[in-house]
């Protein structure tokens, strides 16, 4: 368990409160049913920018597991949607300081890359609707004479550039106000390849 990303009690406790976030916020958005607005991925984004790619595949896979055991079990195909949303979190912070300019481009990936995930098991496994905000612009396209795929995707990649960006920026700043302490040991290979160059130096 040396070598583990949960090996110490302040990743633990980390991973926890980043399922709570997912949870607790995106139950809110669910239930208030907020257009173009998910924010169920905040709390695997904070993990995996901290402790990397397999905490924060951890951290999101599980946050959907529960969620859809607690509230709503539509949210279990689309753990594959935050695992992901993890592991790209992760190497990038692990390659580069999760930074606003990292944080942002990491956002606008992660803008596409999930609702080309999330759209086919919407569309194959619900039919387009999950009972979310995005169910109301879903229905409007459809209506429109869209086709079923195309009024699934339109929404949510409009709404993954508001959120998934949006979140990576708002964990950016929160690591900045972090203590030092819980970052301790969380280096980036850019880090460990400066730390080489001064010792050739």
């Amino acid at each position: 368990m040396k070598n583990s990303v949960f090996s110490s009690t302040n990743a633990m406790v980390m991973a926890a409160l980043g399922i709570v976030i997912n949870i607790v916020f995106g139950t809110v958005v669910q239930t208030l049913q907020i257009p173009l607005l998910f924010l169920d991925t905040i709390g695997t984004i904070f993990v995996a920018a901290i402790f990397g790619p397999w905490a924060g595949a951890l951290t999101g896979g599980l946050s959907n597991i529960i969620q859809s055991m607690i509230t709503n079990p539509k949210n279990l195909p689309f753990a594959v949607v935050n695992i992901a949303i993890g592991i790209i979190v992760g190497f990038a912070a692990k390659r580069w300081k999760f930074d606003l300019k990292v944080a942002g481009i990491t956002g606008l990936i992660l803008s596409v890359i999930a609702p080309l995930i999330g759209t086919p098991i919407v569309v194959w496994v619900y039919g387009g609707l999950t009972g979310g905000g995005t169910d109301l612009i879903f229905a409007w396209l459809l209506n429109s004479g869209q086709k079923i795929f195309t009024a699934a995707f339109i929404p949510r990649i409009y709404g993954n550039f508001v959120d998934k960006i949006g979140s990576c920026l708002l964990v950016a700043v929160l690591i900045q106000k972090l203590p030092k302490e819980l970052l301790k040991g969380q280096t980036t290979k850019r880090d460990m390849e400066e730390d080489e160059i001064t010792k050739d130096a």
